[in-house]
């Protein structure tokens, strides 16, 4: 049998998972109309990937950042630091109405 391949098609096979009756049943029970378990496997598995990059840029920044303290002596007191993103929270909050 002679196969079509386009330009949309994947090229890589996440593999399968075998899972309890329960979590297939309630994952089912959360799919929305339209959406197939491989679009939600899909999604899912991107955000995870994200979520784990963002993770790991997180703690190298940390990393750094305790570095340079014991390197230098020099650090922001955390009251400033608070202040700051509660600043930065604030502003947001506006923008978005809220």
């Amino acid at each position: 049998m002679r196969l079509h391949y386009d330009a949309d098609m994947k090229d890589a096979v996440i593999p399968q998972v075998r899972v309890e009756a329960e979590l297939r049943a309630s994952l089912d029970a959360v799919l929305r109309p339209g959406e197939t378990l491989t679009d939600f496997v899909e999604v899912a598995v991107r955000n995870a990937v994200e979520y784990r990059r963002v993770q790991t840029d997180f703690a190298a920044r940390c990393e750094e950042s305790l570095a340079e303290y014991e390197r230098t002596g020099a650090s922001i007191p955390a009251a400033k630091v608070v202040a700051k993103l509660e600043s930065k929270l604030a502003k947001r909050r506006k923008e978005l109405g809220g």
